[in-house]
């Protein structure tokens, strides 16, 4: 087929999609599918819901667009302040965006700028983890810990990345814990007594991390000490909420799970489900304060920033997911997916770990179980494992592994919230299936290093 548009991958042939259902997409060709990872965990209610196609109507038949500067309006007024209701802590006043890669951005140049407001100019620095992906523009992307999405890019990032992951599958100082004593927080201490805390504006992370770990999740008394850290040396902390939030983990953020409360959240994916393009960084009262006893101006926008249709398609879907309990669905669901996905690590040598919160789960596979060997990059594991799935009818989403980011392969399982125990059933055969095609095939090849772990 002839086409102007450019794909993924360049030249690659893609089915085209007809329409969706719940969990299910449908190509035009009649082929069903599982939207298994939520398209890139972002479809929170699934598709085709009739509520908020009837709010998009309502929305454009009044207006569809203003610019910020001259007008606010009532969708974005109400969705602010629901998501501030939604926030913990102090988390009040609202940045709206386009895209998580926009919110995270946004995020990084209040935290500069509060400082800036402050008489603290030299307090530039955004410190990250070296396992983290944080958005596609160069902002976003000087503050992701992603080699393979830097490497193009290398010389005009600025070199943020500077702290060990909560990664206990794979360790970078090769320690287990609890032994290990939270050795990668303390990191963070390290590379702020290295880097000088009078040079660092902010500590920006995944709580779950995505694409660059495969929901990798840290143990419980990670992210205290991070904050504890963080408000020693004055130091804001952000936490990158854009795949994690609106209910992905089991509750409305994942930072709840902790009883943690940031100074900054960048949010999105989950909070349109899709059906616009919007996300948001949501500031702390305290930095507010200060930002409006001066400048008065946040020194950041986008056309679309605030957009009335996309904040009344938001409303529609966070006012479906209130009257559906779709957050304790997956917090329920999750529970009962992670079982399924441990059962058939049980049964497949080829993951080494499963692993997530709420339904946000992630499987790593690897050469060796019993010596937590990955892959090499360019025996594309991943790759073929997803087009497996694909074939037959399951999508799920890539991530790497690996401590250095340039080996491992891992897959994100992260179905739409509103899920049920029938459907997950449905996706784990296909998942299952879809091992033995893969396990097969290594065995075949020689790749494949078969024996137990004790």
């Amino acid at each position: 087929m002839n086409t102007h548009l450019i794909k993924p991958l360049v030249g690659e042939s893609y089915p085209v999609v007809d329409y969706g259902r719940g969990i299910y997409l449908f190509g035009k060709d009649g082929k069903k599918y599982i939207d298994g990872s939520s398209g890139a965990v972002t479809a929170n209610i699934g598709h085709g819901v009739k509520e908020i196609y009837e709010a998009m109507c309502r929305q454009a038949e009044k207006v569809s667009f203003v610019y910020r500067s001259h007008f606010t309006s009532e969708p974005a007024e109400e969705l602010a302040e629901k998501l501030a209701q939604s926030a913990p802590g102090d988390l009040n006043a609202v940045f709206f965006v386009n895209s998580g890669s926009e919110a995270t951005e946004t995020a990084l140049k209040v935290a500069i700028q509060y400082f800036q407001e402050q008489g603290q100019p030299e307090k530039i620095q955004i410190l990250s983890r070296r396992t983290s992906y944080h958005g596609i523009t160069l902002g976003s992307l000087s503050m992701s810990g992603h080699p393979l999405r830097r490497q193009r890019f290398e010389p005009l990032l600025e070199d943020f990345p500077a702290v060990a992951p909560p990664y206990c599958y794979q360790c970078p100082f090769k320690l287990s814990y609890p032994s290990c004593k939270m050795k990668c927080a303390d990191d963070l201490e390290e590379a702020i007594l290295s880097i000088g805390s009078e040079n660092i504006a902010a500590f920006i992370a995944e709580p779950v991390i995505g694409a660059s770990g495969g929901a990798i999740t840290p143990p419980d008394e990670y992210y205290p000490r991070v904050k504890a850290i963080c408000e020693k040396y004055n130091i804001l902390f952000i936490a990158d909420e854009v795949m994690t939030g609106m209910g992905r983990t089991g509750k409305m953020f994942a930072m709840d799970h902790w009883d943690v409360v940031p100074d900054i959240i960048a949010t999105g994916k989950g909070m349109s489900a899709g059906y616009t393009p919007m996300a948001a960084a949501i500031v702390s009262d305290r930095i507010m304060k200060v930002i409006e006893n001066g400048t008065k101006v946040i020194m950041s926008g986008h056309t679309f920033s605030a957009n009335p249709f996309s904040a009344a398609v938001c409303l529609a879907v966070m006012d479906y997911m209130d009257k559906n309990n779709v957050v304790q669905n997956a917090q329920k669901q999750g529970i009962y997916l992670i079982e399924k996905l441990k059962k058939l690590q049980e049964e497949f040598e080829v993951i080494g770990d499963v692993r997530g919160k709420g339904l946000l789960c992630g499987i790593e596979l690897v050469r060796d179980r019993t010596a937590r060997e990955p892959f090499s990059l360019n025996e594309k594991i991943t790759e073929t494992f997803i087009s497996i799935c694909f074939e037959n009818g399951l999508i799920v989403y890539p991530a790497v592994a690996g401590v250095t980011g340039f080996s491992g392969d891992a897959v994100i399982i992260a179905p739409p919230l509103t899920i049920t125990s029938e459907e997950i059933d449905e996706l784990a055969g296909i998942l299952s299936s879809s091992l033995k095609q893969l396990t097969g095939k290594l065995e075949q090849e020689g790749k494949l290093i078969l024996k137990r772990a004790n």
